[in-house]
């Protein structure tokens, strides 16, 4: 508890104790008045401090004018009447209060998630210089700087680990709690716990850019990312707040005027405007404007704690529509693990072929260029690799041992007058040209996700009615692939621009949903900006897909995808769980008001009753963690 929600509760302990007090004391006129009037400005005085402030600031039609106006009135109808009853008034303050501690308390166990999430933050880093280490701000440690982080410490900067062996707890940025093991060669993220030996990693990025500070920008600004439902709340709140005033206004002079004009009736004016002051409490539209959006920020805290990082609840909003699911093949539903798995030759032998092959490809980082780099396993000396030249999407071209080396798809050979000989085998096909002659084809294949398949079952239980798969690779093995997965269609042979053209489509025939991407790579970023939604995965990723994306997902999971559209169509579901609850209870208390036949304690529970309900209901959505597991057993 926050020290302002102690000082709160506090308050509504002392003036319900006065108020007590005050009914058991015996007491007639002026002292009866001020005795009651200590436990209501113990319970009101920011309130009302608040409505004058907003009719200074020519901003009046807010929850603070509403409740100060409807006390107020009350109290002067308990004195103009003469019966002393100010119980009323105190006690709309007093629940008024008890709400706003509620809505407090449920604002805190939200902020709780995130908080965990700030505590990803490292604080400093051991920088070692000279063979000393010295302790310094993470903002002041250089990408290839090397850093020592001890057992029990944080990693502060993404880097390698060139020395030393340890488990890391990934928990507040993956949602996985069992621990990683790594070692000398191993890939370390910021914000990860070293929890057991000592190791020394190479740092790659500056602190600005690693994990853990993109992971905490996506956090602080998510809330400024509102959906269409908090703007509608919003914009309803600005027009019902004056309206409802005016109502109350109407119901308070009308009814006696038509009394007096056309009835020759007495007005009853303290009848109408007790009503007046009644419909006034039971309109505050508190409910509303407080659980909406506290139902996206818990929602949006407890995906964090999931692994899920939602950048606004504009995106949770559209992926909770999500019935489309668009896939990147290699590193979102396979591994991006390549290995040589066939060499055919065409007159040398399969260590000049691949030696040609890797020598070709060995200036790229693509995992297909790294499987030959593994599979011929030897060395190459400074001056037999020239003059490489790459075609995106195609091949590469280039000078090794003083030979003319083209590498890469059937069409590249094509394009530079070589024909190829075809393979029937599913898989990445590189096909290799040496000084202008066909040298033969090196079969590479992908390795699949393990969840991968369950993946696709537990989209489909989270409504998703259609899955595509993007891929450069050849029609076959493209086919193969998906139909091991499980996925509904494959658009095959595609370059980087040819996916987005593709993405375009998909969302042009899919008018009546939603269309969500999944990728990781650096290729994928245009088409994860082009989605309705796009969905990176995670820390594996590339800082241009994390950036482009809509949905982080913390680890490369593929199940992870299910997960977040499962917490999104939670998290709608009890925001429109809340605004249907919250309308309806108070259209009909506003007719019951009306008439007559709801007091102001009826108006207690239909302003602060359905409030607590709302927030209580609202706070389920820090629950929507625990659905990762069901997600995971319902897939497998």
């Amino acid at each position: 508890m926050t020290p302002k929600q102690k000082k709160m509760l506090i308050r509504i302990i002392a003036s319900a104790a006065a108020l007590a007090a005050v009914l058991l004391i015996p007491s007639e006129g002026i002292l009866r008045f001020a005795l009651f009037m200590v436990p209501y400005l113990i319970a009101g005085y920011d309130v009302l401090l608040k409505a004058v402030k907003g009719i200074r600031n020519l901003q009046p039609f807010d929850e603070y004018f509403l409740m100060a106006v409807a006390t107020v009135g009350a109290i002067a109808l308990a004195v103009y009447s003469g019966s002393g009853d100010y119980t009323e008034a105190v006690a709309v303050m007093l629940f008024y209060q008890v709400g706003e501690w509620f809505q407090g308390w449920a604002v805190g166990r939200s902020r709780k998630n995130i908080t965990e999430l700030m505590d990803i933050r490292p604080d400093y880093a051991n920088l070692e210089q000279d063979g000393k280490t010295e302790r310094v701000d993470p903002d002041e440690v250089e990408p290839g700087s090397v850093i020592v982080v001890n057992p029990g410490e944080k990693v502060p900067i993404d880097g390698t680990v060139i020395e030393g062996s340890s488990s890391l707890d990934t928990a507040a940025l993956t949602g996985e709690s069992i621990p990683r093991d790594i070692s000398a060669g191993s890939a370390v993220i910021s914000g990860s716990v070293n929890l057991s030996g000592v190791i020394r990693v190479r740092t790659e990025k500056e602190f600005g850019e690693s994990t853990a500070s993109k992971i905490l920008d996506l956090v602080e600004n998510a809330s400024s990312r509102k959906s269409r439902s908090e703007e509608f709340i919003t914009k309803f709140a600005r027009i019902y707040t004056p309206l409802v005033v005016f109502l109350a206004l109407a119901l308070a002079i009308l009814p006696p005027l038509v009394r007096i004009l056309f009835l020759s009736a007495a007005p009853e004016w303290n009848v109408w405007i007790y009503r007046a002051l009644i419909f006034l409490v039971i309109s505050c539209p508190c409910a509303l404007v407080i659980s909406i959006p506290l139902s996206f920020f818990a929602g949006l805290g407890g995906a964090s704690r999931a692994g899920v990082l939602i950048k606004g609840s504009n995106y949770m909003e559209t992926l909770s529509k999500a019935d489309t699911l668009v896939f990147d093949k290699t590193g979102t539903l396979t591994k991006g693990v390549f290995e040589v798995s066939a060499i055919h030759r065409a007159g040398v032998d399969d260590r000049t072929l691949l030696r040609a092959a890797a020598g070709a490809e060995s200036a790229s980082s693509h995992p297909i260029a790294k499987s030959l780099e593994r599979a011929y396993d030897g060395k190459f000396s400074r001056g037999d690799i020239t003059d490489i030249h790459e075609t995106g999407g195609r091949g590469v071209s280039g000078l090794v041992d003083g030979k003319r080396v083209l590498a890469g798809s059937a069409r590249f050979l094509r394009e530079n007058g070589i024909e190829p000989r075809e393979c029937t085998e599913a898989g990445t096909i590189v096909h290799v040209a040496i000084d202008g002659k066909y040298a033969g084809h090196i079969h590479i294949s992908d390795v699949i996700k393990e969840t991968s398949p369950a993946a696709v079952r537990a989209l489909r239980k989270a409504g998703v009615k259609k899955t595509v798969m993007l891929t450069g690779d050849a029609e076959a093995a493209a086919r193969t692939v998906a139909s091991e997965i499980g996925i509904d269609e494959v658009r095959s042979g595609l370059l980087p621009q040819d996916k987005v053209t593709e993405i375009e489509k998909i969302i042009g025939d899919n008018k009546a949903g939603k269309t969500a991407f999944a990728g990781d790579g650096i290729n994928d970023a245009p088409v994860l900006s082009r989605a309705d939604v796009g969905i990176a995965m995670g820390a594996l990723g590339s800082d241009a897909a994390i950036e482009a994306a809509d949905v982080v997902l913390m680890d490369d999971n593929p199940l992870k995808i299910a997960t977040a559209i499962r917490i999104a169509k939670k998290c709608m579901a009890i925001v429109w769980e809340n605004i249907v609850f919250a309308i309806t209870i108070k259209v009909l208390c506003l007719i019951l008001g009306a008439v007559g036949i709801a007091n102001m304690w009826f108006a207690i529970f239909a302003d602060v009753g359905v409030m607590i309900l709302c927030v209580l209901n609202a706070i389920r959505t820090l629950m929507i963690a625990g659905i990762e597991r069901t997600v995971e057993e319902d897939g497998k």
